[in-house]
């Protein structure tokens, strides 16, 4: 096990933010306050009336309901925090997370995402939106670490401690709703006394003290996070000891402890009780994956503000023979040569790379990017439609194949292989806006409107999307299969719209 200053140094390689990205936290601030001012008149005239622990959420608000809050809900976290969108890490993250949901008995939908800040910390939302600092990924030292978080976090999803402990208020609105809920999980994030002064109009301050999870709630979430560890064939003790690594760390903090420990307080008798759930399933050895070491490399290669101090960290790495897995540091060192420009010493690196593991995705969409960075699509192009043809379910290379296309203006085919791929996988809900730039360089305006419609719906943007799909049944010629697919969906986005006016925006009686 590394010492905790290694951990906090892992830490203190992520960049300072400049400028309009200095401060994540103002667009949700802006919004609130937006918000408030809407609504202050009703909201002032009486205080929130949290229920009871003892109440179920699913009465409060329909699944429907749940979803279209978390909708509203990742929109305010991708205005105030920096969620990745690189599928090769989305398909880690994801895959980890939905192999210890189908391997539990765990039920409901979960999306899993990692946020490009050094935090140390993760946090459940609405509807299983779960979300990992990069930093948290850097001081797992096992995958079994991760896993144990994420675990965590399912378990605090499917007992419905957020629902349980902030139903929604009639005289609230979904928006403010959702951002409520971010302001208050995230504060320590964004900027926790900022975002306090941004919610005080809307008596934010009693409202985030009784949706902070409680005791019983960490525990429990404890106690169902070890028996999913346990079932999906995990190290059950790695929750009781990543937390007690953290925080045995915090005295090499700057702010005191990791913001885990302060979202979720982890005391002796809470560490003492989860070494004796995992005590019950017996101490299991469980090799990392080399997904896990690709991701945390490819992670610390992002933490580096210059493409050049990246090179040197990987290049020092590698000739004094300090790293974990030395795939895992090449694969860096190649992701950091290519930002740096150094398209041939990258390409010597990936080749390496391809040569131990020829099908691995990672490194086929690297040498991919490398191919397309240097004017090779012709070779990009013949590598990428022979590895989708090989696996034709894997977002990172339809992706990249279907950038790849485009680049080389075959607009029309990225169309018909980024359809493919979102028929046999339509929950990928991030093909919407490729599918939308392949069907507009098609020239194809309604399926554009269409597929831009979802994108914004996805963001958690309802009316931009009905204003799209109104454009797009509007387009002359269109033939009538898709014109019928189009209003009906139009009519079932506005009625979600009227449906949603109407059960957040009255007041209570």
């Amino acid at each position: 096990m590394p010492t905790a200053p290694q951990k906090s140094a892992d830490s203190r390689d992520y960049p300072k933010q400049t400028g309009a990205a200095r401060h994540p936290w103002q667009a949700t601030r802006l919004a609130l306050g937006l918000l408030i001012a809407l609504a202050v008149t009703d909201l002032s005239a009486e205080p929130y009336q949290l229920p009871d622990f003892g109440s179920s959420a699913d009465t409060v608000l329909s699944l429907a309901d749940q979803r279209a809050l978390a909708r509203a809900f990742m929109k305010s976290v991708r205005k105030a925090l920096p969620v990745i969108e690189d599928p090769v890490l989305e398909d880690y993250i994801q895959a980890l997370g939905q192999e210890l949901v189908q391997k539990s008995d765990q039920t409901g939908h979960y999306h899993f995402f990692l946020i490009d800040q050094a935090a140390v910390n993760a946090f459940a939302g609405p509807s299983g939106q779960i979300g990992v600092f990069a930093g948290l990924v850097l001081a797992a030292e096992t995958e079994s670490e991760l896993a144990a978080v994420l675990a965590h976090e399912i378990a605090h999803v499917s007992q419905k401690h957020l629902l349980r402990s902030f139903e929604a208020q009639k005289r609230l609105a979904m928006p403010a709703t959702a951002l409520l809920i971010a302001a208050a999980l995230l504060g320590a994030q964004v900027d926790a006394q900022a975002g306090m002064a941004a919610m005080a109009g809307i008596q934010a301050m009693a409202v985030q003290s009784q949706i902070n999870f409680t005791r019983d709630n960490e525990k429990e979430a404890d106690r169902i996070g070890i028996e999913i560890l346990a079932e999906a064939g995990h190290n059950p003790f790695a929750m009781p000891g990543f937390f007690e690594s953290l925080g045995r760390s915090s005295r090499y903090y700057d702010n005191s402890a990791p913001e885990f420990l302060r979202t979720h307080p982890v005391t002796t008798s809470r560490i003492a009780d989860a070494l004796a759930r995992a005590e019950g399933y017996g101490l299991r050895q469980r090799p990392d994956s080399l997904g896990f070491h690709l991701a945390r490399a490819n992670l610390r290669e992002r933490s580096y503000s210059g493409a050049q101090r990246a090179v040197e960290h990987f290049e020092s790495t590698l000739k004094q023979g300090r790293y974990r897995h030395e795939l895992a540091e090449r694969y860096g060192y190649a992701l950091a040569l290519l930002r740096a420009g150094r398209l041939e010493a990258a390409r010597q690196q990936v080749t390496r790379l391809l040569k131990a593991h020829p099908g691995r995705v990672e490194f086929l969409v690297l040498e991919a990017n490398i191919d397309r960075s240097n004017g090779q699509l012709e070779r990009a192009l013949r590598h990428l439609k022979s590895a989708y043809g090989l696996n034709p379910d894997s977002w990172p290379l339809a992706q990249a194949y279907g950038q790849a296309l485009l680049q080389a203006g075959q607009a029309k085919a990225a169309l018909a292989a980024l359809e493919a791929f979102h028929r046999r996988r339509p929950s990928v809900t991030q093909v919407y806006g490729l599918l939308a730039d392949a069907a507009g360089r098609s020239k194809q305006p309604a399926k554009t409107f269409g597929y831009r419609a979802e994108e914004l719906y996805y963001q958690g943007d309802l009316e931009p999307a009905i204003r799209q799909l109104e454009r797009a049944v509007r387009v002359a010629n269109v033939e009538y299969h898709l014109a019928s697919k189009l209003q009906a969906r139009l009519d079932v986005l506005r009625e979600e719209q009227a449906s949603a006016k109407k059960k957040w925006s009255r007041g209570s009686d």
